[in-house]
């Protein structure tokens, strides 16, 4: 298996748990305010985090003997801090929206990423303003019912997707000179800590509400903030953010599917024709980036690029 397909394994992983967690996140605050749940949730990821780092402690051996090695720990808190704005407004965002509309908001970092990385230097195509046009409309579809006003939960999923954008594109950046690992670890921190100072600000959880979200919280925690952040991270190492973020996308997919099945969401058919457009926008934006450099090929990020921090990937 290719690092190339294996990178692309991860990256599809990562998207299922996301999306899946969608429905945790919604269940999750019948009994907890958002940033209580936020708290359990990265309390939680943090341990998940701290289990997979000391697993990978022969790695950080191996890689600081032969001289590879380089501490994900600073770059993980300047991903944590666009994860952290990114994560808290999808969290409060759901009390005003449905678990699969959220989902296919927060996916439009896949049109926002290559705009970003424009900003650093790359150059912009047609693609990405044609799948750009195709995505707004879809939106429209999707959140705005005959009116020019987003609801106030949508408004709060659209303005997270720009800071999960960022996340990205600073993954994209160190993903493949850090440790992989103590990047994670250090970005769930981040989240855990803002969550922690905003839920004594404005929430009062009780230990009860906590116990009775206990599933959730563990779901959440466990399989998205500990093992699918760490997914997305080694993933990256070998896919530029463009194609990265096409495999990342489709959380939206498996978040409108799970919150279907779980939660008995309902869709209109015009919500339906919605997603449909969003997800084509999606993918027109990143055609071209897609093909250039197709799944059994070896990305630029790891043709003559500096040394790899953390040792081999998962």
């Amino acid at each position: 298996m290719s690092l190339q397909f294996r990178g692309n394994l991860y990256l599809l992983g990562a998207a299922f748990l996301w999306g899946t967690t969608f429905v945790a996140q919604m269940t999750g605050m019948d009994e907890l305010g958002p940033y209580s749940y936020s708290f359990g949730r990265y309390l939680i990821g943090l341990l998940s985090a701290l289990v997979i780092w000391v697993a990978f402690r022969g790695q950080r051996a191996r890689a600081k003997a032969a001289g590879t090695y380089q501490s994900g720990w600073k770059a993980g808190l300047g991903a944590g801090s666009f994860m952290l704005v990114g994560s808290l407004l999808q969290q409060v965002g759901m009390t005003g929206t449905t678990a699969g509309k959220a989902a296919f908001i927060t996916s439009l970092y896949i049109v926002i990423v290559p705009i970003g990385a424009v900003l650093l230097g790359k150059h912009i195509r047609k693609e990405n303003w044609a799948g750009a046009a195709v995505a707004i409309v879809g939106l429209y579809l999707l959140s705005l019912n005959g009116s020019f006003e987003l609801s106030f939960g949508d408004s709060l999923e659209l303005v997270g997707s720009f800071f999960w954008a960022g996340q990205i594109l600073f993954i994209d950046r160190f993903a493949s000179r850090v440790d992989g690992v103590e990047l994670s670890v250090a970005q769930i921190f981040v989240c855990m800590t803002g969550s922690l100072v905003l839920m004594g600000l404005f929430e009062t959880p009780t230990m009860t509400a906590f116990s009775d979200s206990w599933f959730a919280i563990v779901y959440g925690g466990v399989m998205s903030a500990g093992v699918a952040f760490t997914l997305q991270i080694f993933g990256q190492k070998y896919a530029d953010p463009g194609p990265a973020a096409i495999l990342m996308s489709f959380e939206a997919v498996f978040g409108a599917l799970s919150s279907c099945l779980l939660l008995g969401e309902v869709l209109s058919a015009r919500e339906i024709v919605g997603c449909v457009l969003m997800l084509a926008g999606a993918l027109i934006t990143q055609a071209g980036l897609f093909f250039r450099y197709p799944l059994t090929s070896q990305p630029p990020s790891q043709r003559g690029e500096g040394p790899k921090g953390g040792g081999s990937p998962l």
